[in-house]
């Protein structure tokens, strides 16, 4: 009896974790039975790597894994007494600080438990009811979204037009206020009068939006605000065609191929299995260095604007990241810093990698909801006014 229970309620934790964003089939729901009745597990530990190992397939679902199963143990002892046949009694863990993906595992958790059996809340209900539902989602952090908040987002974000501010390239074009005679154009004109009357047609600079290139860090503290931005970069990128789309932690990765297919899941999908290190360690000096030594020649091209998603907490900083920042400033016409610490009032770059890098930037901006997206939308159109000083922030530290 107490076997079948267990069994029944692994079912309802893989159902959940599918809910979450993990892929789970029934192929891994009956390993994990066959995993758990061969180990013997006998400690909580035990079990828990034992589900790991069936339900885990990529690194970027081991914060949500971890989430989910740790709410499990915390709800009133809940899988205590499910193992209570298997496993003996331990004390209860302290309570963490809730962290990226909390809330969307609760929710995938607790879904089809009725309001009595959920427990109390961990946070209070918002009481503000002068602000609409849209209005709170825009400024909603993302790391702190349900799985419908998050679903609502992607979708406010594929609505966000991107309209760069074009710059003059060394090609010339037909242009009325040109400053060049176009030889050609003049003569076939001219042979529709026969020669009698000799209309000037002339040329001048063409003016084209510049590339787009995205550095993004998926490292364990961006992992959910690069997931979020890569769908704005998909949404870019099928809209516009010189957008190229990195990504770093340990190494750096060029996605701008798999975020070109036209299905978004699809696209996301394929960047995942392209990139082996999500959600690992950060080494921003170095990936910044390979970038600038391969890279930076093909795309920066044209007057290209970087932005940089990351929050610069970089275990190698020091005069070397500050150098091949300043040398991918040098090779590009903006670089925008995107930093999701910001949304802190009261951050201050203490950190010795964000006080290197805050010197080689043009704005330093937050990256957290959808507001501060629009803000950046904002800042990259025509008639956007620029922001975010970095030397603002460097005289608070002086």
């Amino acid at each position: 009896m107490a076997d079948g229970r267990l069994a029944e309620n692994i079912v309802y934790f893989a159902r959940a974790l599918r809910a979450a964003g993990i892929p789970v089939g029934p192929g891994a729901v009956m390993d994990a039975l066959t995993a758990v009745k061969v180990a013997g597990v006998g400690a909580r530990e035990d079990f828990y790597w034992t589900l790991h190992a069936v339900f885990v397939k990529r690194h970027e679902h081991s914060l949500l894994f971890d989430q989910a199963f740790r709410m499990f143990f915390r709800r009133r002892g809940y899988l205590d007494k499910l193992m209570a046949a298997l496993l003996p009694q331990a004390p209860p863990r302290q309570e963490e600080a809730a962290k990226p993906g909390a809330r969307r595992i609760e929710e995938a958790l607790f879904a089809g438990l009725p309001e009595s059996e959920r427990g109390k809340p961990e946070e209070e209900a918002d009481a503000t009811f002068t602000v609409s539902d849209r209005e709170l989602l825009q400024r909603k952090d993302f790391a702190q979204m349900t799985a419908a908040e998050i679903a609502a987002a992607k979708e406010a974000i594929k609505r966000l037009v991107l309209s760069l501010d074009e710059v003059k390239t060394r090609r010339l074009a037909p242009s009325r206020r040109g400053h060049l005679i176009d030889i050609r154009r003049t003569l076939r004109a001219s042979l529709k009068a026969g020669g009698a009357v000799i209309d000037l047609k002339y040329l001048g600079p063409r003016r084209k939006a510049p590339p787009i290139v995205a550095l993004l860090d998926i490292s364990g503290s961006m992992s959910q605000y690069t997931r979020l931005f890569l769908h704005f970069l998909h949404a870019v990128t099928d809209a516009r065609k010189r957008v190229h789309t990195f990504l770093f932690g340990t190494r750096l990765t060029n996605v701008s191929r798999a975020l070109r297919r036209k299905d978004p899941d699809e696209a996301l999908a394929a960047v995942s299995a392209s990139v082996a290190d999500w959600s690992g360690g950060t080494r921003i000096a170095t990936s910044l260095r390979v970038f600038n030594k391969q890279w930076a020649r093909r795309v920066l091209t044209q007057g290209a604007v970087v932005l940089l998603i990351t929050d610069g907490l970089e275990r190698d900083g020091g005069e070397r990241l500050e150098f091949e920042t300043d040398r991918l400033h040098r090779s590009c016409r903006r670089l925008i810093w995107l930093n999701p610490l910001l949304r802190f009032a009261g951050f201050e770059p203490k950190a010795k990698g964000i006080r290197s890098m805050l010197p080689h930037v043009d704005e330093l901006r937050p990256i957290h909801n959808l507001e501060s997206m629009q803000e950046l939308v904002r800042a990259l159109s025509a008639d956007g006014t620029r922001g975010g000083d970095p030397r603002a922030w460097l005289q608070k530290v002086a």
